[in-house]
């Protein structure tokens, strides 16, 4: 069995032959979009392919060919892989603007679910920077938008309850990304009624299990997965280790994989947000949705994997 770095390696010559295409073939790494997972947003029709795609500090480049051509073929791999939900934040420097050109470039404006945030501290601020996120990202109209880290919550949130009522906003919600604010998120959503909620949670971080995750099945709140790799730190752990032979009864065949389909197996997770600036690794992060995901014991052989 291979590792990721192995495993990646190994699929660039097939990655390689698409190069002359406008968008990566979808068996470039066995990727059929139609099997990919999908969960339900609690209280709607709607549902989301479980892997979505985070923008910190991978999009945060200039909007020049030279930095924008790489991230064109992650955009194309994502899409293509049947991926929907790119979260982004005007915190993130140029990744708002670089999601929206990008998007625009490849032709799949529509196709996207658009997510991002408002960290102010006063509504008329708020409001200025969800029109500059509208500026930005190409659109009129965004999917959800979340207060950022709990900044100003009531008063953003009664901003964004408004917009949504205007219809410039499907879906609100609110986030962190540290397990010391857990608690603080639970006392918000004791209150105030969102959509979604976007939260850490990995194999290395799992206060999650322990409330908001079981608060936000009970509830009927989406959840957002960030810092599933713990920006590479959980990979680090096993770089260049091989991948055990047991992966394969889950359909892993990476580190990634099992790092992703461990958070899958919870069954309060809505999507996942892991963030790459680089094609093949976008390819292998979609696999993790596709296929079996771990039973209680088989995470446990994940954890100790890891340790």
């Amino acid at each position: 069995m291979l590792s990721r770095r192995h495993f990646i390696q190994s699929s660039a010559a097939l990655l390689g032959l698409a190069a002359a295409a406008s968008w990566l073939p979808r068996g470039a790494l066995a990727i059929d979009p139609e099997q990919l997972l999908q969960r339900q947003i609690p209280g709607s029709d709607e549902r989301l392919p479980v892997i979505g795609l985070g923008t910190s500090r991978t999009f945060d480049v200039s909007l020049n060919d030279n930095s924008l051509s790489p991230l064109d073929e992650v955009m194309r791999t994502f899409i293509n892989g049947g991926a929907r939900l790119i979260d982004t934040a005007p915190s993130y420097g140029n990744a708002e603007a670089v999601t929206g050109e990008l998007l625009k470039r490849t032709g799949t404006q529509r196709k996207a679910f658009l997510a991002t945030k408002i960290s102010a501290n006063s509504r008329a601020r708020g409001q200025a920077q969800f029109e500059a996120s509208l500026r930005n990202l190409q659109t009129d109209t965004l999917d959800l938008v979340q207060v950022h880290n709990l900044q100003d919550t009531r008063t953003q949130l009664a901003l964004l309850r408004e917009l949504k009522d205007q219809g410039k906003v499907r879906y609100i919600g609110i986030t962190h990304y540290l397990e010391s604010a857990h608690d603080e998120l639970l006392e918000v959503l004791a209150r105030e009624p969102v959509d979604f909620v976007q939260f850490n949670y990995s194999l290395a971080e799992r206060n999650a299990e322990k409330r908001l995750l079981p608060y936000c099945a009970d509830r009927g709140i989406a959840t957002l997965i960030n810092r599933p790799f713990q920006r590479g730190q959980l990979l680090d752990r096993v770089r260049g280790k091989s991948l055990p032979d047991w992966a394969m009864e889950v359909d892993a065949s990476s580190w990634a994989q099992l790092l992703l389909k461990f958070i899958l197996a919870h069954p309060a997770v809505t999507v996942v947000i892991p963030a790459t600036s680089k094609a093949r690794y976008m390819a292998d992060n979609l696999k993790a949705g596709h296929g079996r995901l771990p039973d209680a014991a088989l995470r446990e052989r994940i954890v100790r994997a890891f340790s």
